[in-house]
């Protein structure tokens, strides 16, 4: 058994991969954190020591993990910060054999700290190309409103993805705490995105019930749903979206460490996956998580019992669900299905 699991995990290793639900932020390696944390010691509650750090990592809560979150962000104060934390990123994900991936982005959270928008344009931007160009990661954009920081946040947010639209944004979120934070009051602001032609992403069903994956859909226009935990609890949901094919961007090591699920074998991916729906895996914020997107395909290949074929079929459903154009979805999903073949044949 040992061997087969470590055989899982070697082709999940090398398997070309797309992610659609990771943080910008919250990717930050506990290496560039803790260089932040160190650059403003005095100014911060972060601590520099990577053990404390661990800990510092470790939620009671859904509210506490955003409380830990929002610290973080606070350690990101000029352009060159936000330049190193996206290069850094993608380093991450080229050494897990990550082809493309949609960083879903909070500009909010830096403009109003003081990091002029166009030098934070610019930084996400360069930093972009240059992982494609060096790394052979390509990145794309997705501009999400905190939904804590209220209507003034979405407004900023509408205005910096529709006045500066860097070329890499593809998608319009919404992320931070549901409870308290009703889906339809961003009505206004998705409506202009979607008219601007930029796909609609919302976070819902993640730690309140499905009635916020309803309100995402009918309100917001959302064409894949993050997270959408809950969505399970209703059967006319679960036939919704497996009507209209919208995919669940699903995050296990996330749910479970935000104490949205108590115990990982308690996870909804199985019932999802067995409705039918389709279904994405991703990481969420990895670091502040102990996860990467590696970990989380071999914690859903164990929750669904999946071999390697199994395996491949997720990672072409992220694909599927992706905002890639038909050919680049094409050469990606070729490139896996070499990959599984090379494998068999290897095995």
């Amino acid at each position: 058994m040992a061997e087969g699991v470590q055989g899982i995990e070697a082709f999940i290793a090398g398997m070309p991969k797309a992610e659609l639900h990771v943080h910008h932020v919250g990717s930050a390696s506990p290496r560039v954190v803790a260089e932040l944390a160190a650059r403003h010691a005095g100014r911060t509650e972060v601590p520099a020591d990577p053990e404390a750090l661990a800990k510092y990592f470790t939620f009671t809560d859904f509210a506490h993990f955003i409380e830990v979150y929002l610290s973080v962000v606070d350690l990101i104060r000029d352009a060159e910060d936000v330049r190193s934390l996206t290069y850094g990123v993608a380093e991450d994900m080229a050494r897990q054999n990550i082809r493309y991936a949609e960083l879903t982005v909070t500009p909010y959270s830096s403009t109003r700290r003081g990091i002029p928008d166009v030098a934070f344009m610019e930084a996400i931007e360069d930093a972009r190309l240059a992982a494609e160009r060096e790394l052979g990661v390509v990145l794309r954009w997705c501009f999400d409103i905190p939904g804590e920081a209220g209507l003034a946040s979405a407004e900023e947010t509408a205005r910096l993805a529709l006045d500066l639209a860097p070329a890499g944004l593809v998608s319009f979120g919404l992320g931070g705490p549901e409870i308290g934070v009703p889906r339809p009051q961003f009505k206004p602001y998705f409506d202009r995105a979607r008219a601007a032609g930029l796909h609609s992403v919302p976070h819902a069903g993640e730690s309140t019930g499905p009635e916020t994956v309803w309100d995402a859909i009918r309100v917001l226009g959302a064409e894949r749903i993050g997270h959408g935990t809950q969505s399970v609890k209703d059967p006319a949901l679960v036939d919704y979206l497996g009507e209209h094919r919208i995919p669940l961007e699903v995050c296990p090591t996330s749910n479970l460490a935000t104490r949205v699920v108590e115990r990982i074998e308690d996870h909804p991916i199985r019932q999802m996956v067995d409705a039918g729906l389709l279904v994405t895996v991703n990481s969420d914020d990895p670091p502040m998580f102990g996860t990467d997107l590696n970990t989380e395909y071999a914690v859903a290949a164990k929750l669904l019992g999946l071999d390697e074929t199994g395996i491949a079929a997720l990672a072409r459903n992220a694909v599927e669900a992706s905002f890639l154009d038909q050919a680049a979805k094409r050469r990606l999903t070729g490139e896996i299905d070499a990959y599984l073949a090379g494998w068999g044949a290897t095995a």
